[in-house]
């Protein structure tokens, strides 16, 4: 596996993911400090606005040496459809933001070959005449086995010969010309001078899982087995990176280790060291960011008091329902409103005019300057891809505990054990935040 590591907290790779598909396909994976990024390859509009399509369709021209100069593989009997898989030298020019090694064809000349097998796409390939129209649309899972190249380096060399054989898992190379006996009377560019619209590869956020208080495993569930080479990560609210799957034991052990680094970096920096040697222990945060250190005698009290605590944030995040805070986005003054029913809603102050708004199952991430400003990580519902929103504040502590006591009162309205056990725990303050119990060995 291809990786860059450019310090100790930061690691970059690609690796298998299997996610539900029934083959697993590439990803990029980007650890930072604080979070695992899952990414794809996708193609988008890059004229213009940045937008994603479905689908695109663009107009080749044979060329007099080297034909079409594009490679295919795949096939239905693969249950895939075909692929491109090599763009030749002398077309890459051309092709840039046109098309892209990893694009499925789904039409011909307006013929439908989504379900076609290998030899019927090249055979209406072949059959296309001196030009052909293709509606492609990039294949963003495409199985490993396919060994597709990342990138568009990896280029076909051109020829005037035909393959008298395909295979839908080799490169099927469609350099045939038309008419052998007339190379006069072609064109040596396959493209239209203005194509339009222009596109991009790029890497896409598909899953960001935060490693606050995170744990990963090789196992398989609910056995002992330990799965050769792969791994995954599963963030405190459940959300789950899927089995990542490396190309080696090094691999794998160096991603592990990597991982396991910032998970415990993390806990220890959220959770400081003890302050003296007693066993039952515990810390609350008030909203000015003072800490207050509190000790009980046995672990049924320190129990007793994280009930409690729970209790009481729940109790007060049902009795406000929401809160709203003033903050400034690109010198403009906002409001972002913390909803218990509806999420996080950022308006404008003047007009009141809603800019966004998105569900608390959305927020996948988030992280501070520790001064004034947030980064939040929104998954779109339709898109999938993450939006980042960035807003700024006067009181960075107070939005945070807001956020912290409206998230774990979230969780608790879900816990049928938790709601079973409300009415006979113990009341308690509910203007500070309690750290996660912590014990002395």
């Amino acid at each position: 596996m291809d990786f860059r590591t450019t310090c100790e907290e930061t690691k970059t790779g690609i690796c298998l993911l299997q996610d539900g598909n029934p083959e697993p396909f590439k990803v990029r994976l980007h650890l930072a400090k604080d979070i695992l990024m899952i990414q794809e390859q996708d193609v988008i509009c890059v004229s213009g606005e940045p937008f994603y399509s479905g689908e695109r369709t663009v107009t080749i021209r044979r060329q007099t040496v080297g034909g079409f100069g594009l490679s295919i593989k795949g096939g239905a009997e693969h249950n895939i459809p075909v692929v491109i898989s090599k763009i030749s030298k002398e077309q890459r020019a051309e092709l840039s933001g046109l098309l892209f090694i990893g694009d499925a064809i789904l039409q011909i000349n307006g013929i439908n070959v989504r379900k076609c097998r290998h030899e019927e796409v090249v055979q209406v390939l072949r059959n296309a005449g001196e030009e052909v129209t293709l509606t492609v649309s990039f294949f963003k899972r495409a199985p490993a086995f396919l060994k597709l190249p990342l990138n568009e380096d990896c280029a076909c060399a051109p020829s005037d010969q035909s393959s008298g054989t395909s295979s839908p898992l080799c490169d099927s190379g469609l350099h045939l010309n038309y008419h052998p006996n007339n190379t006069d009377t072609l064109s040596c560019s396959s493209w239209p001078a203005s194509p339009g619209l222009r596109w991009e590869k790029r890497w896409c956020d598909l899953r960001l899982i935060p490693l606050l208080h995170s744990r990963f495993s090789q196992y398989v569930p609910g056995t002992d087995l330990s799965r050769q080479n792969a791994f995954q990560v599963i963030a405190v609210d459940g959300v789950c990176s899927g089995i990542i799957q490396c190309l080696s034991a090094e691999d794998c052990g160096e991603w592990l280790h990597a991982v396991a680094t910032n998970i415990s970096s993390l806990t220890k920096h959220n959770d400081s060291d003890l302050l003296d040697r007693r066993k039952h222990c515990f810390t609350v945060q008030s909203e000015s960011g003072e800490d207050l250190y509190f000790s009980v005698e046995l672990d049924s009290d320190l129990a007793q008091w994280e009930r409690a605590f729970q209790t009481a944030t729940f109790l007060e995040v049902e009795r406000i329902q929401c809160k709203t805070y003033a903050c400034v986005l690109e010198s403009h003054l906002m409001g972002l409103t913390i909803d218990f029913s509806m999420g996080f809603i950022c308006f404008d102050a003047a007009t009141k005019a809603v800019l966004w708004r998105y569900k608390f199952s959305q927020l996948k991430g988030s992280s501070d300057d520790g001064k004034s400003k947030i980064k939040f990580l929104f998954q779109n519902p339709d898109t999938k891809q993450i939006e980042a929103k960035e807003l700024e504040f006067s009181n960075l502590f107070a939005v945070l505990h807001c956020i912290h006591s409206f998230f774990a009162a979230k969780v608790a309205c879900l816990d049928p054990l938790f709601l079973g056990n409300q009415a006979t725990a113990s009341a308690a303050p509910s203007s500070g935040m309690m750290s996660k119990a912590k014990y002395m060995t």
